[in-house]
């Protein structure tokens, strides 16, 4: 399999979805997983803290079978629990426990949100402790996972010399999240770029609407929706590697098959054609036909309209849940907030629309639906931990 930076197959291990039996981690089947992965060329396994159980499988595997040497382990630091060095380091060595490792090949911040947060840790002595465990080899690689706009995104990737990032980046995301300019930007920095998220949890997959499934059936290439989906990532250069949360050894089985064929710039413009197809077809269920081009912002008051638009949708098209959950970590999850209600109402931002949206309505229709009771009780503790 294709290794394109650092040393990293270009398909990567997410284990936040091990298989389950009952509530709890299938080990069995977590460890047949795991085993067709690394022979068949995966050596990137991505994990956090916060992930029940993730760690602890992970560790327990590579250590059982003696397969630490041959990955990269992948794990994150949850900043927005830790509240000094000491918290930090208590929980950094309870990871290493779990995983039964005495090193970690990438360490993350996990969903970084903005330079102020950055600033936050540097206080806290972050930039200190980071040396010291490169110093000692108990940390190779410091990067930060990250959901936002493009312009929070590039703002991090200048503010210290990461080793490497981490997005969520899919066909529909393209102009949206970190987005092509994001991800670009981080190439010319020559910052390896890992996509999480690339089929959007399947629901650029099982979750299409049947006339988007029937654009790609109707192509000239064969292929699934996933299939279609990972080629349209690893097409691009500035793609490093794609994570995939595969939980069954059918996923599996086919995401190896294309990361093996696969090669950057292999697209055909037909191929591409094929996408906009697909996108229109999406886009056709979406509430707010906004395109994510920012020609409204800058916002005075800094709210993230393209950002909260697509959550919206987001909202209707994969479900409420899914929108709140994209909307807190877009908007509520960092020190200066974006959310729609900081909108003042001064149609600045309407002037420059090309798709002719009235802005204003629409960020009332997403503060209704996205900024409910719920919301407005995570918001509240979220308040204390991103300052």
């Amino acid at each position: 399999m294709e290794q394109r930076k650092m040393g990293m197959s270009i398909l990567g291990y997410g284990c936040m979805r091990f298989p389950k039996k009952g509530s709890r981690i299938d080990m069995e089947k977590t460890e047949e997983l795991i085993d067709y992965a690394i022979s068949h060329g995966i050596n990137y396994f991505d994990t956090a803290y916060i992930y029940k159980g993730s760690e602890k499988a992970l560790g327990a595997v590579l250590a059982k079978n003696g397969w630490r040497k041959q990955v990269m382990i992948a794990t994150k630091m949850p900043h927005y629990l830790i509240k000094s060095i000491e918290g930090l380091e208590r929980v950094f060595q309870e990871q290493l426990s779990r995983l039964q490792t005495d090193y970690v090949d990438c360490y993350l911040m996990h969903m970084l949100p903005d330079v102020r947060i950055w600033g936050r840790l540097i206080k806290m002595g972050i930039l200190e402790w980071i040396e010291a465990k490169r110093s000692c080899g108990q940390i190779k690689n410091i990067g930060f996972s990250y959901h936002g706009g493009s312009r929070q995104f590039m703002e991090l990737l200048d503010i210290y010399p990461w080793d490497f990032c981490q997005v969520q980046y899919n066909y529909m995301d393209e102009h949206s999240q970190a987005g092509r300019k994001g991800v670009e930007y981080a190439a010319e920095k020559e910052i390896p770029v890992i996509i999480m998220e690339p089929l959007r949890g399947g629901l650029l997959t099982e979750g299409l609407p049947q006339r988007a499934k029937a654009v790609f059936a109707e192509a000239e290439r064969k292929g699934s929706p996933a299939e279609w989906g990972l080629r349209w990532l690893w097409n691009q250069k500035a793609v490093s590697t794609v994570l995939s949360g595969m939980g069954s050894m059918e996923i599996l089985q086919e995401n190896v098959k294309v990361a093996q064929t696969v090669q950057s710039g292999e697209m055909t413009c037909a191929e591409k054609k094929v996408f906009e197809s697909v996108k229109t077809a999406i886009n056709e269920m979406i509430k707010i036909p906004c395109t994510g081009c920012g020609y409204c912002q800058p916002c005075p008051k800094g709210v993230d309209i393209s950002g909260i638009f697509r959550c919206y949708n987001a909202s209707y098209a994969d479900g409420l849940f899914t929108g709140m959950r994209e909307y807190l970590m877009c908007t509520t999850f960092r020190a200066e907030r974006t959310n729609a209600a900081r909108c003042i109402g001064c149609g600045r931002c309407e002037v420059h629309c090309p798709q002719k949206i009235v802005i204003r309505d629409g960020l009332k229709q997403a503060a209704k639906r996205l900024e409910n009771p719920a919301y407005h009780v995570i918001a509240l503790g979220a308040k204390a931990v991103f300052r």
